[in-house]
């Protein structure tokens, strides 16, 4: 991979970031406090929103069916395997499970987080939140692991979100993910396809960049006033040498994109589309070299050892699982504190089952988020698939 140095060409303030290989304004080094996965520390302040005691359908969502074949008061069961078609009216989802369709025709904006759940707040300790912090300001990779359910993957969002970096970008890893992948995509079936059928009809070709797209590495190394944030999501789960594979580009922040290296002089800037749908970015020379180091966030559930050399250009955070005091901060915090009244049994059951076998936080929420909102746990069986371990024979 090509790491010569890019020449510097005016930034574009207007996108909120310039041309790649451009320099743009330094951003000052930020404090963060927020914290623990996937909402097992992501609070949120709003108390319950779920079916009632009464109807199945009385969580106050407008729209709902009503009439002929509701519930009778006091069933929360929506689904009763009777093979009786009829309306029903859905409770309000929990606050987790609740999303924001994507507005295609909309560009994001660079002060706004992710918005699909993002602003949640998060509990984190001040001794976690410190190494977040001196990740931030040694400008490198933070390496978080622990358990399922502490927390990992939220953790990049709430720093997105407060530190006001953008739309988190994410990169979830699988065993046939590569780096090249993550910098860029190139449709080279594509523009051979388009450019057959204009020619054809006596039309310009396209222009190369238009089956060209950053990854969500290549994006968050575009050159910005402000740094990127970057969710790599269960690294553990990559080939064996994709760490490796990763060591320049942490090390260095440039790429290059060799398609656009061997175009003609003439064709000195390209503009190509990015990850998060934003205005597209103009490459100089087919190279891309970040201003400021992206805010990278790496998740791993220790399935794997990494090598020492990437181990070294990371700063390590381990998340425990939470103690009986937090799960009651976090199950106030998601539901309310009048939610806790319901949850003393819950936890106790939770905190015995997670002894011999492994259980997440947001199973805890789930739980109680049901007994809140009226569901009968103690149904047969009903409890045990809520909290049912995830290691182990099913």
């Amino acid at each position: 991979m090509s790491t010569r140095p890019s020449e510097v060409p005016q930034p574009e303030p207007e996108a909120g970031r310039g041309d790649c290989g451009d320099s743009a304004g330094s951003a000052g080094s930020a404090d963060s406090s927020g914290s623990g996965e996937d909402r097992g520390g992501r609070p949120d302040g709003d108390g319950p929103a779920a079916g009632s005691t009464g109807s199945a359908g009385s969580a106050g969502e407008p729209g709902g069916d009503s009439g002929d074949g509701e519930p009778p008061a006091g069933d929360w069961r929506l689904f009763r395997g009777n093979g009786t078609s009829r309306p029903v009216r859905f409770p309000k989802a929990p606050k987790w499970r609740r999303f924001t369709p994507v507005d295609h025709d909309a560009r994001p904006d660079p002060k706004a987080g992710t918005k699909s759940r993002s602003n949640l707040p998060y509990l984190i300790e001040p001794r976690h939140a410190d190494v977040v912090n001196a990740a931030l300001h040694l400008r490198r990779p933070l390496l978080v692991t622990g358990p399922a359910g502490t927390g990992k993957s939220s953790l990049a969002r709430a720093i997105a979100y407060e530190l006001q970096l953008g739309e988190l970008l994410r990169w979830p890893v699988n065993s046939r993910s590569t780096v090249r992948d993550a910098l860029y995509q190139y449709d080279a079936i594509g523009r051979l396809r388009e450019t057959t059928l204009r020619r054809d009809r006596g039309e310009e070709e396209p222009s190369i960049g238009t089956f060209i797209r950053l990854g969500p590495l290549g994006t968050a190394l575009v050159p910005a006033k402000r740094p990127r944030a970057l969710l790599v999501d269960e690294m553990d789960k990559g080939d064996v040498d994709l760490p490796n594979d990763l060591l320049t580009v942490f090390e260095e922040g440039v790429f290059d994109i060799p398609e656009l290296t061997r175009l003609p002089e003439e064709f000195e800037y390209v503009p190509v589309e990015t990850a998060d749908r934003g205005d597209p970015v103009r490459v100089r020379r087919g190279v891309v070299q970040c201003h400021e180091f992206p805010v990278v966030v790496i998740t791993s559930n220790g399935e794997r050892d990494f090598p020492p050399a990437f181990l070294r250009r990371c700063v390590r955070l381990n998340l425990p699982v939470p103690g009986e005091e937090r799960l009651r901060a976090i199950v106030a915090a998601h539901l309310g504190e009048s939610a806790l009244r319901d949850a003393d049994d819950l936890i106790e059951t939770f905190l015995r089952r997670r002894a011999p076998g492994e259980l997440a936080t947001d199973q805890l929420l789930n739980a109680v988020f049901l007994r809140v909102g009226g569901v009968d746990l103690d149904a047969d069986g009903l409890l045990d698939a809520v909290l049912h371990q995830l290691t182990g024979s099913m």
